[in-house]
């Protein structure tokens, strides 16, 4: 045995090499007894390449182990749960006592216990997160603790399936080493892993722990290196919001970035080249490409990790978001948008949440369709597309189906609706034409007759009872005790949220299509009969919205707020406990158990089902983690002279200004304009009142799927519930339809791929919101140049000037938003109303005027541009900004470094 420096050592005699070696050591092991992982770290530190001190518990020692406990015969007969009993085994002394000297030899630091199977990290298969690690580990107890859980997880489901064999278990060595408390941490890949660009390595990087990365809770930076000149070629920044650190002794978590450093990167040139360099060393070692991990300390690389690529890079040739086959023409003159799309599918979505709208696509879509009075929905794989993780609304084909119906005879009302300035509009020709003629069109125009007269009628007692299913189904889940039911059980409680859910789904169509139709012909008949003066007059009308449930939630909150202050001990705990730690603190005590049931409970059952992206099903909602609705109630509470009722209808000048325009008119004109202004605020008003039935319906599928996952967990398929991100919704509905094991149904290939690709996609710049034809993203343009003047779409009028705030993760940075200051987002959806109550203004990389940022910011009164591409990219929080609602414009008045404003400085108009 040697020690840590190399050197012959006799300090503990019945240490024996067979079972225990220092990596580094230069004495020659088999690969058979250190594992994959643990040889490549003993060959990297040979080859003079930083890596943290370690040794490794052999496979010898693993063997050892199981003979002297008797686990060896009974993994021969199979009587015994393996993994329970590994960990559940006192370990016999010489053996806790072989790991304990050489724990005490390394120095006794804080270290990381990681798995080294023995098939683990070699050309064929990599392993990868298949076998534990446990991280910031300290004391002999807890190193011995950590090791069985290693030795134990080589019995995982996971790592089972993965393995080619299933029955060939192999062996398990375990690598101790010391712990690096990294300031930044990420991953290098020697060739780009998924597009397969010649001569680039990709590098990801965060803050903090790697924990963080490979789990997908953080954002990270990517940057493109030259492996020949080792120049960073591509450079992509993101605002980093929180990081994954050790917040206690054995504990990791995520914990918030100093604001200072969000838009920070991560790593400099310098950094970067001294990584490609030892990266080009370690390729070149093996002769293959590698996925490395490495870690930051005090400017200092080590490397904890290198494994070879085993998937082939293949470049992302995928261009157009058709799901099947079309004519060429066809592909090539599709108009294709994001836009509008009901406000549910915005932004990149997990494999989850895609492969959910992907069945919404196939079993929802087609009833959505017929439910605004078309006869035929026609081909539903043509509806909607999908482009690196976005959801795309086929708008030629959805247009071609419309001119089924009188008010969309003419597909150009509908296509330029969704167009954004990507699109030369009056050179674009659709590939399809109309969908019916002659007989059949004067049935389709008869039946839609039929239809929209019928829903006028019906219109707003079909809300009510949509409203009134919604509290009856929420009520029914929260009293149902998921885990409690069998696989079959669970499967039929599926299936009737999957037919409530395409219920809701149908129902709310009507009133979005009608309030976007009567909002069209109005904003239309404007600029005929008003000219300059109605070009934005649909923005300046005090349509009666104040009851819109997005707008009721802000004030339902700041009631609840109200509420928190008149109970001093409530409040207490609310402003002083972790946002995490609110919900169990106030349940704790009577004052605040009552406070919960009689003031929280309701508050959750009138919004509890909303959240960010309400499609995506990863995304908790309000009652499944009250972290937010906690964070706004502080904001709320800290003014007791703020009211949202006062922000609310607040100026009526604006209303004046309107009127007046309006009695310009002829009075059979003005009554037009007056009958439709008044059709769109009632279809307005129930939209937003069945709206949330539908959210409450994807809730409801949300809660079974998490309940799978929880038992996928359980069993081993899943390491954590933040792989349920990677599940496909197919597969699901398989498992709660039959009894195939989960492992089969759930294969980690499959589960593998689906994050690669999903990680692939993350790196990506985000693709157009509308686009003809296909998307490349390897001619795309680039973000403009760093500038302080962006142009978008002026969805609020007004003007303020004031500091912005970067908001990229609302759950997280809720509590940092300063009332006054201007709101800076890639989207917002209804979960960020209670901001809109304290903004100064709002600003939006992506947007329409009837997105939930114009719609809300208008209600508030408050200036809003939206559509303006790379708002989030060019401003930084703490910049002083110019919002211009009128002429759609944002400027950069004076940076945050030059006013001298910490990024977490309060802003004020």
């Amino acid at each position: 045995m040697t020690a840590t420096d190399g050197t012959p050592t006799t300090e503990n005699p019945g240490r024996d090499d067979r079972y225990v070696v220092t990596l580094g050591s230069g004495a020659p092991v088999a690969t058979e007894q250190l594992g994959g992982k643990a040889a490549r770290l003993g060959e990297m530190i040979d080859a003079g390449v930083p890596v943290p001190p370690a040794f490794c518990l052999t496979t010898d020692l693993f063997r050892r182990f199981l003979d002297e406990t008797g686990l060896a015969e009974d993994l021969r007969t199979g009587d015994t749960p393996i993994r329970k009993e590994i960990v559940a085994r006192e370990l016999p002394e010489p053996i806790a006592r072989l790991i304990l000297d050489a724990y005490a030899a390394l120095g006794r630091p804080r270290v990381a216990v990681r798995s080294s199977a023995s098939k683990e990290d070699s050309a064929a298969q990599s392993f990868a997160g298949q076998h534990d690690t446990v991280l910031d580990v300290g004391g002999d107890e807890a190193v011995l603790h950590a090791v069985k859980e290693c030795w134990a997880s080589l019995w995982s489901d996971r790592a089972t399936v993965y393995r080619d064999d299933p029955a060939a278990v192999g062996s398990m060595a375990v690598v101790v080493q010391e712990m690096v408390h990294a300031d930044v941490s990420g991953v290098l890949f020697t060739i780009d892993p998924m597009g397969g660009r010649p001569h680039r390595m990709v590098v990801e990087s965060c803050w903090g722990l790697g924990e963080g990365l490979v789990s997908g809770k953080v954002t990270s930076d990517l940057f493109v290196v030259d492996d020949r000149t080792l120049e960073v070629v591509e450079k992509r920044v993101r605002y980093k919001v929180t990081q994954c650190a050790a917040v206690e002794p054995g504990r990791v978590a995520l914990v918030k970035v100093d604001p200072a450093r969000r838009d920070r990167s991560s790593l400099t040139s310098e950094q970067l080249g001294e990584l490609a360099r030892l990266a080009v060393q370690v390729r070149d070692s093996y002769g293959a490409e590698q996925d490395i991990e490495w870690v930051l300390k005090d400017g200092r690389v080590s490397l904890l990790q290198t494994r070879p690529i085993t998937t082939r890079p293949q470049p992302d040739a995928r261009h157009s978001p058709y799901i099947k086959d079309v004519p060429d023409h066809v592909r090539q003159n599709t108009m294709w948008s994001r836009m509008d799309i009901g406000e549910i599918f915005v932004g990149a979505m997990t494999p989850l949440g895609l492969s959910f709208a992907r069945y919404y696509q196939q079993h929802i879509h087609g009833g959505c369709v017929r439910s605004i009075g078309t006869r035929d929905h026609g081909d539903m794989d043509l509806h909607m597309g999908y482009l690196q993780g976005h959801v795309y609304l086929n708008v030629s084909y959805t247009a071609h189906v419309l001119t089924q119906s009188p008010p969309t005879k003419d597909a150009a009302v509908f296509t330029e609706r969704f167009a954004s300035e990507e699109v030369d509009m009056p050179s674009y020709r659709s590939p399809f034409g109309q969908f019916t003629s002659g007989a059949r069109s004067v049935a389709a125009a008869a039946h839609w007759a039929r239809s929209f007269a019928g829903e006028l009628a019906r219109m707003r007692r079909r809300s009510e009872r949509m409203a009134a299913s919604r509290h009856r189904a929420y009520d029914r889940a929260r009293a149902i005790d998921l885990r409690t039911l069998s696989r079959a059980e669970l499967g039929t409680e599926f299936r009737k949220y999957l037919a409530y859910c395409e219920a809701m789904n149908v129902g709310y169509m009507p009133y979005y299509i009608n309030a976007f139709a009567f909002y069209s012909a109005f904003s239309d008949l404007c600029a005929q009969w008003l000219g300059d003066k109605g070009a934005n007059l649909q923005n300046r009308i005090k349509t009666d919205m104040s009851n819109l449930r997005t707008v009721e939630s802000a004030r339902e909150l700041w009631e609840l707020a109200q509420a928190a202050r008149r109970r001093p001990e409530v409040l207490r705990t609310i402003m002083e406990t972790p946002p995490a730690e609110i919900e169990p603190a106030l349940r704790a005590t009577d004052e605040g158990r009552a406070f919960w049931e009689t003031h929280v409970a309701r508050f959750m059952r009138a919004n509890g089902t909303r959240g960010r992206q309400e499609m995506e099903l990863t995304n908790p909602r309000w009652v499944d983690d009250p972290s937010y609705v906690f964070q706004m109630v502080r904001r709320y509470a800290q003014d007791e002279h703020f009211s949202i009722d006062g922000l609310l209808r607040g100026d009526d000048s604006a209303a004046h200004e309107a009127e007046a325009v309006l009695r310009e008119l002829p009075a059979v004109k003005r009554a037009v304009l007056r009958k439709i202004m008044s059709l769109f605020a009632t279809c307005s008003e129930l939209r937003e009142i069945t709206r949330m039935a539908m959210v409450t319906s994807v809730w409801l599928v949300r809660t079974a799927v998490y309940e799978v996952g929880r038992r996928l967990v359980d069993e081993g398929v899943l390491r954590s519930l933040d792989e349920v991100a990677y599940l496909d919704f197919e597969d699901i509905r398989t498992y709660l339809a039959g009894d195939r094991p989960a492992a089969d149904v759930f294969p980690q290939a499959k589960l593998a791929e689906r994050r690669r690709t999903h990680e692939y996609h993350n790196r990506l710049p985000e693709p157009p919101l509308t686009f003809v034809g296909e998307y490349d993203v390897t001619q795309a343009l680039r973000a403009p140049d760093d500038g302080a003047r962006l142009e978008g779409l002026g969805s609020s009028p007004g003007r303020i000037v004031g500091r912005a705030r970067i908001i990229e993760d609302l759950a997280w940075q809720a509590d940092e938003f300063q009332p006054g200051e201007i709101l800076v987002a890639r989207f917002t959806d209804a979960s960020w109303t209670p901001l809109f109550a304290i903004a100064g203004g709002v600003v939006t990389d992506i947007g329409s005027m009837l997105s939930h940022s114009s719609i809300v910011s208008r209600e508030f009164g408050l200036p809003s541009v939206v559509n303006c591409k790379h708002a989030t990219q060019r401003v930084n929080t703490g910049d002083m900004i110019v919002v211009d609602g009128d002429a759609g414009l944002v400027e950069v008045v004076r940076p945050a470094e030059a006013s001298g404003a910490a990024p977490d400085t309060e802003a004020g108009n």
